[in-house]
């Protein structure tokens, strides 16, 4: 989280929060990367908490997240369930300090465990229940109408950290100019309904706990109206990012055929995967990198970066320049 951010989310704030929704004064923090997420408690029921500074996401976005949210469970997909606070609101607002507005939404905790990329349970069966679970949302997606008095959720180049210029040295031309010309490509990409809808957006497997069969997904704060494809990307991208930080391309590529020889063999226990997924596949693992790159400057101070980080840092800058993807795909 920003520093400037982070000085607003007092502990004033926080309990604030969890009184709008009658939660218990007790609370394990989870996360606090672009969101404060917390473990609460009501009545010994274990709840999620999240609070949301308007300078990442506005309450109308937040409103039209939940909406989708609520179809998807209420269609039997794996997700959370949305709850209201004490006063019947599904977002509540709180003022900061200096004016600015935190916005608190309360999820149901999902079923099963965290399953890390290292494990042995890191394997065939669960990338095939990972593609079934996309799959099933994605087929269940196509039939989603958005709620007339909601703002719509916001489309794959809405995202501030496309504009990589703000966020990256300004000797860096190279990275700029290649991200402009991966932004035209992907504008040419068809986005008819087969193709292009409402998508999560960042389903990694630090976004999903695993019962033993199924996914369960959660985290829908960077849905977003983007190709399917990018859904089947994402955890591509992210299972290989993590699971080999330091091996070569072959053995990448050879774990990647693998993992989406499985993952889509489950997506298709669903609904038929997105037409030319595969041609579509590189341009999304790309754009990845590009997003990935911008965020790492925007939200961790240079000093802050260890040998790690700078190392991972310079592998996705050549990937950029190169206009290559993490990995390749045979087709």
């Amino acid at each position: 989280m920003e520093n400037q951010v982070d000085e607003l989310f007092t502990e004033h704030i926080l309990k604030a929060g969890l009184h709008l929704f009658d939660l218990e004064e007790s609370y394990k923090k989870l996360g606090d990367f672009e969101n404060y997420v917390f473990e609460v408690k009501k009545q010994d029921r274990v709840y999620i908490l999240r609070a949301t500074h308007q300078s990442h996401r506005v309450k109308e976005d937040i409103l039209a997240e939940l909406h989708w949210v609520n179809y998807l469970h209420s269609n039997g997909i794996n997700v959370p369930e949305v709850f209201s606070s004490a006063k019947g609101e599904t977002v509540e607002e709180i003022t900061a300090g200096d004016g600015s507005h935190f916005y608190f939404c309360m999820f149901s905790k999902v079923k099963g465990n965290s399953i890390h990329v290292k494990e042995d349970r890191f394997n065939e069966e669960l990338f095939f229940a990972w593609g079934k679970a996309i799959g099933k949302m994605h087929k269940a997606t196509r039939a989603y109408n958005e709620a007339e008095e909601l703002k719509r959720r916001p489309s794959w180049n809405d995202d501030d950290l496309l504009a990589i210029e703000n966020y990256i040295p300004s000797n860096e031309k190279i990275i700029v100019s290649r991200t402009k010309e991966l932004l035209q490509e992907l504008a040419a990409l068809p986005t008819t309904k087969e193709y292009f809808g409402l998508i999560h957006g960042d389903i990694h497997s630090g976004n999903f706990f695993f019962d033993g069969r199924d996914i369960h997904i959660f985290d829908f704060d960077d849905s977003s109206y983007h190709w399917f494809t990018s859904d089947i990307a994402i955890p591509l991208y992210y299972s290989v990012f993590y699971r080999f930080p330091n091996e070569n391309v072959q053995e990448r590529n050879d774990f990647a055929h693998g993992f989406i020889t499985a993952f889509t063999k489950g997506y298709e226990t669903e609904t038929m995967l997105p037409p030319q997924w595969k041609e579509h596949l590189s341009y999304m693992l790309r754009l990845r990198d590009v997003t990935l790159y911008s965020v790492l400057y925007k939200k961790i101070p240079i000093e802050q970066r260890d040998e790690r980080l700078l190392k991972m840092q310079g592998e996705i800058g050549t990937r950029i320049m190169n206009k290559e993807p993490i990995v390749s795909i045979k087709k």
